[in-house]
């Protein structure tokens, strides 16, 4: 039938081409010369997103360009299939591919400027047309988009030539139902429906294989003129039952329904029940608490290269792809996270622009097991006063649009990280006062000058209750500023942040601070204060993934979102997966994980501590004003971190040159929003400990564990600025033990405790005492000289009293007996008015 086809559309477009002057062979020429293998590519589809729960994958949201679901021709009643026959093309399984007489009348027209009358199209012409269509829609640029659909839609001789041709190709590759399966999946059905299936849900709530026959007319009815017959807008169902009472004569007509069926199908009216197939990350919003999730894992794609050469490409092909996108979000965890965090915090409050988030992330894979947040997500700015918003607080800007926020003292861990890693031990003792030090004190081998600066540089605890000299353990538990400081000052700084930047840490948002060297970039501030105060702003998941690397043995994994992805063919669709690399030595990871611990079990992380027995780590922080509030830390399994504090400044002020971000401690009461992380955080991991368990998290280094014992420096005699200066260059702390009698001439060093040459422990503090000038030691070889001679020995040393007594009877001879023994003994340092004792031999 094809090739008779193509012999009587050469018959009937010889004329027309004749008339144009050419001559008639030239006419079979130019209609055999057209293209006549049409490839159908693959129908624009949704894309859906997948969660697991137990076992089960469960649809959290779908996004499309065009709303199909592509079915066979089993999975179509036998009415719509008639009814599309019966109106459209009733000698559809008897040409093929061109009504030929059909199509010489249409050419005629076309070619005499009336093309209005008879389109001529068999149903295989206008498959083919809705395939023109459907590539010049998959192409991404708007304005090529426009220009290739105007081409596929020209009403001119070429194009009707065109079409004729591909038709007869297609019948030649594929069956007649297997076109009339093609056209039923791709045809418009009106707005975004395309496809018989998704007209049948859209249209009535049920699939295109249950389509009565009254339904099924009106579906097909709807092809004809879209925008006329479809049943969503009211005004459009007299037009319809018109078009679709037509299609039912046209059945019976060609018998494929009876006079009963038909009169009862034109007796019914005609009754949608729309049905919207509800698209985008609202749907996940609504059903799981998972709108921030969707739009991540959205971002995440627009990212990927493999999806595209721009956002752009790679989102509009999303939406087309048909990609069934299996996520790693794990529904239990994702549960407790979204009820903790809008337990504890508000979507809105007066005075504050509050807000909350928690993420939780894998150990050792990076796959993101929860996000969640106080304010539900939408897309709506008009639901932003509700406390709607589609910011994403969990993630960088580039992910969500969120600035970060400051992670104050959590940053401690990673300058305690560094601490180890250099060789350092966490039972070494520093100075953790607040107190003005020197900028010079901080080496930089990274800038000029090997320093940070130059000057005097003053910082304050926020912890006033523990002073003076400490172990690591105890600085880092407390969270002392003072001692990370000291810490710093025994380090390089340009090496603890090379630390951060492997352990994946980087701000959320360019930074903006003109005088900076990071101005623009996501690059840390580096300076002695982040080093304790965390004052770059950063997100959750940058945090979790930071910490995750302490408890996974080191192993720095980049955040994903995704497992796996299955075309609409069902093979696998490459995608960027996690990257891991070591950022830290096990034994490293083991020392920080170690003391972090201890910052649960004896420091100010109580709330950390798990209530199955399982080991976690975990940091607190809080910056000025108590604007933020962290909680970070994890199991060997799930890595958390929870925030709570200030979105933004306080949005009653806004406009006003005093607006700005606001004390937490205001809000809530007691204990209110400031201690609000410190709920939200365990609530998380009591479900992670019940579904994941968790073991230890390895051994440390032996340095990291071994306090570093050294040698007290010998100062007598010098300065106590100079004693100073030697005790802190040998790395211990000292203080003043004020004045002794000594020998050492007045105001110079007399001693130190622990001694000159004593076994210390590194950074332990030694005390100084000063000589008052007025001691002396007594003289050595006393005993065997006569009792005159030691007395005159005494004096001369200017020790101004003297006794002598027998060692037996007798009474002593001071020119001629002998000295037996001295009290205070030789060598002894005591003041000069002190009684020495001469113990003599009387016997002779």
């Amino acid at each position: 039938m094809s090739a008779i086809a193509g012999i009587l559309v050469t018959a009937a477009v010889t004329p027309v081409v004749a008339l144009s002057g050419a001559a008639a062979t030239s006419a079979v020429s130019i209609f055999e010369n057209l293209p006549s293998n049409l490839k159908p590519g693959q129908l624009a589809e949704p894309s859906t997103i997948w969660a697991k729960n137990g076992d089960e994958n469960v649809k959290i949201a779908e996004f499309y360009e065009q709303d199909r679901i592509p079915v066979g021709w089993d999975d179509i009643s036998p009415y719509v299939k008639d009814a599309l026959v019966s109106i459209e093309d009733p000698r559809f399984y008897t040409h093929g591919g061109v009504d030929a007489l059909a199509a010489g009348r249409a050419v005629l027209q076309n070619a005499g400027g009336d093309s209005g009358k008879s389109g001529a199209s068999t149903i295989t012409m206008q498959y083919v047309r809705n395939v023109l269509v459907q590539e010049s829609t998959a192409v991404p640029d708007p304005e090529e988009q426009k220009a290739a659909y105007k081409e596929a839609m020209q009403q001119t001789m070429d194009r009707k030539l065109k079409e004729m041709k591909l038709a007869i190709g297609v019948e030649k590759k594929f069956t007649k139902d297997e076109i009339l399966t093609g056209y039923l999946n791709i045809a418009l059905f009106g707005r975004q429906v395309y496809g018989i299936e998704s007209a049948a849900h859209y249209y009535y709530g049920k699939t295109a294989k249950d389509l009565t026959l009254p339904e099924a007319a009106s579906l097909v009815g709807i092809v004809n003129q879209p925008v006329a017959y479809q049943l969503d807008i009211e005004e459009n169902i007299p037009a319809n039952k018109e078009r679709r009472d037509l299609i039912l004569g046209q059945m019976l007509k060609h018998g494929k329904i009876t006079q009963q069926q038909h009169d009862e199908a034109v007796a019914t009216p005609v009754e949608p029940k729309i049905t919207p197939r509800v698209q985008g990350c609202a749907a996940a919003e609504a059903t799981y608490g998972l709108g921030h999730f969707c739009d991540f894992v959205q971002n995440q794609m627009k990212k990927d290269e493999s999806f595209g050469p721009d956002a752009e490409t790679r989102d509009f092909n999303m939406r087309r792809g048909g990609y069934d996108i299996y996520t790693t979000i794990d529904l239990d965890l994702q549960r407790a996270a979204t009820d903790a965090v809008r337990n504890e915090v508000p979507q809105t409050m007066e005075g504050i622009d509050v807000g909350g988030a928690t993420v939780s992330t894998e150990v050792g894979t990076g796959r993101v097991l929860a996000m969640a947040q106080n304010r539900p997500y939408s897309n709506d700015e008009t639901l932003s006063s509700q406390g709607y918003t589609a910011i994403n607080y969990s993630t960088d800007q580039s992910d969500g649009g969120s600035s970060g926020f400051q992670v104050g003292s959590t940053f401690k861990a990673i300058t305690l990280a560094e601490w180890i890693r250099s060789g350092h031990s966490v039972r070494d003792v520093v100075n953790v006062n607040g107190r003005t030090v020197q900028l010079q004190s901080f080496r930089a081998s990274c800038m000029d000058g090997g320093v940070y600066g130059y000057g005097p540089w003053q910082f304050n605890n926020d912890n006033l209750g523990v002073r003076g000299n400490q172990s690591v353990l105890t600085a880092v538990a407390q969270s002392l500023n003072g001692g990370l400081v000291s810490m710093q000052q025994q380090m390089d700084l340009c090496d603890t942040f090379a630390l951060a930047k492997k352990l994946g840490l980087h701000r959320a948002s360019p930074a903006t601070h003109p005088d900076f060297p990071n101005n623009g970039t996501l690059e840390l501030t580096m300076n002695p204060s982040n080093t304790f105060g965390g004052t770059d702003e950063m997100s959750p998941l940058t945090m979790a993934t930071a910490f995750g690397a302490f408890a996974g043995k080191g192993q720095v994994c980049t955040p994903v979102a995704i497992d796996s992805i299955v075309g609409p063919n069902g093979e696998a669709v490459p995608f960027k997966k996690s990257e891991c690399s070591e950022a830290l030595s096990p034994e490293v990871a083991a020392g920080v994980a170690y003391a972090l611990e201890y910052t649960i079990n004896n420091g100010i992380a109580g709330h950390a501590r798990s209530q199955f027995g399982v080991p976690h780590l975990a940091k607190t922080g809080t910056t000025d004003e108590y604007i933020d509030n962290w909680t970070v830390g994890a199991s060997s399994k799930v890595a958390t971190a929870t925030w709570v504090g200030n979105v933004g400044p306080n949005p009653q002020c806004l406009g006003q040159p005093d607006c700005s971000r606001v004390d937490t401690r205001n809000f809530g009461g007691y204990q209110g929003l400031t201690a609000a992380d410190s709920r939200i955080w365990p609530a998380v991991m009591y479900v992670a400990d019940e579904k994941f368990g968790g073991e230890g998290f390895g051994d440390p280094a032996a340095t990291a564990l071994r306090q570093t014992m050294v040698n007290v420096p010998d100062v007598r005699g010098k300065s106590f600025d100079e004693a100073a200066g030697i005790l802190e260059n040998a790395r211990f702390a000292y203080r003043d033990g004020g004045e002794v009698d000594s020998s050492v001439p007045k105001g110079m060093v007399a001693r130190t405790d622990p001694e000159a040459g004593a076994a210390s422990g590194l950074g332990t503090e030694v005390t100084i005492y000063r000589s008052r000038g007025n001691a002396g030691k007594v003289p050595d070889g006393l005993d065997g000289k006569s009792a005159k001679d030691a007395e005159s020995a005494l004096k001369s040393a200017g020790f101004t009293s003297v006794s002598m007594t027998c060692s037996g009877d007798g009474k002593v001879n001071a020119g001629k007996d002998k000295v037996t023994s001295v009290s205070p003994g030789s060598g002894e340092e005591v003041a000069l008015n002190t009684r020495v004792t001469l113990t003599v031999d009387c016997s002779d």
